[in-house]
């Protein structure tokens, strides 16, 4: 089986274009399928108060807010574009994850393929509904939620695919029909993949449980796979060897840059080695 491998670059380019091409060549050589950014307007999800994580505050200026620290990590249209041309020169796939509808709508006018949908947004209702009218294939990170909530989730997709007439009221009822129609589950089979994911920067080895990504792929008959965010790649190992259909793993130049993500992150040996192994 073969096992497509994100190269999560997120935000680890600290705001610059040019690091972010030097990311991406990281990810071309260590022969990931494909690199991964992230899409967002800090005033759509952030208010200017909002106190940083405690792993962001140790690892990023701490007099910084979260809405100061996302307001400088921001990538404008122009350089999605840039970055999207770059990956095609290259030959490596383009992806990103949305956080906003704002973020949906640019993705989808750059016609990107495949939309990765954040933990963070598996219960934002309308936000999935929205990324399902554009029949796209989707990826789909369940960090913190339970098989109710991915359940839910896959139904507001399942009718999203299904009905792209925009409807004013939806019924639970609407969204049970659809999850469980034929058409519906054919669709979910064929589109998304769900990635199994412990929200924690790093994750310690006791809190993975893998066996997740097994009841996931047994419970709802979906391609899966993981986003790994534990130190070392011997989770991602695990895991493609149990039938992952999808490995993601944060990477960047330098372990030691200033930033949230950095230090949870592979250096391009690392990742070099994974990727051979797997």
């Amino acid at each position: 089986m073969t096992v497509f491998i994100i190269a999560e670059a997120g935000v680890n380019h600290n705001g610059s274009i040019d690091f972010a091409k030097k990311l991406i060549d990281v990810a071309v050589n260590a022969g990931a399928n494909a690199i991964k950014f992230q899409t967002f307007k800090a005033k759509n999800i952030s208010i200017k108060k909002a106190r940083k994580a405690m792993y962001q505050i140790k690892t990023t200026d701490k007099n910084e807010t979260q809405f100061d620290m996302l307001k400088r990590l921001e990538l404008n249209i122009d350089a999605h574009k840039e970055l999207i041309t770059y990956c095609k020169n290259k030959k490596i796939i383009f992806l990103s994850s949305p956080f906003d509808h704002e973020g949906i709508e640019l993705l989808n006018y750059l016609e990107l393929p495949i939309l990765k949908i954040p933990s963070g947004e598996i219960t934002n209702l309308p936000y999935l509904r929205h990324i399902g009218k554009l029949d796209k294939k989707i990826i789909l990170s369940t960090g913190m939620s339970d098989l109710k909530e991915i359940k839910k989730a896959l139904s507001v997709l399942a009718f999203g695919y299904l009905k792209k007439i925009e409807t004013k009221k939806i019924l639970e009822k609407d969204l049970t029909d659809a999850f469980n129609s034929i058409e519906g589950q054919n669709i979910l089979k064929k589109k998304v993949t769900i990635l199994h994911c412990t929200s924690d920067y790093p994750a310690s080895i006791n809190e993975i449980n893998l066996g997740a990504m097994e009841t996931i792929r047994d419970k709802f008959n979906t391609k899966v796979g993981y986003s790994d965010h534990s130190k070392g790649f011997l989770v991602s190992l695990s895991a493609a060897i149990l039938g992952a259909n999808v490995i993601e793993k944060h990477f960047t130049k330098n372990k030691k840059l200033k930033g949230p993500d950095h230090k949870a992150s592979l250096n391009p040996k690392e990742l070099k080695q994974m990727i051979s192994l797997i």
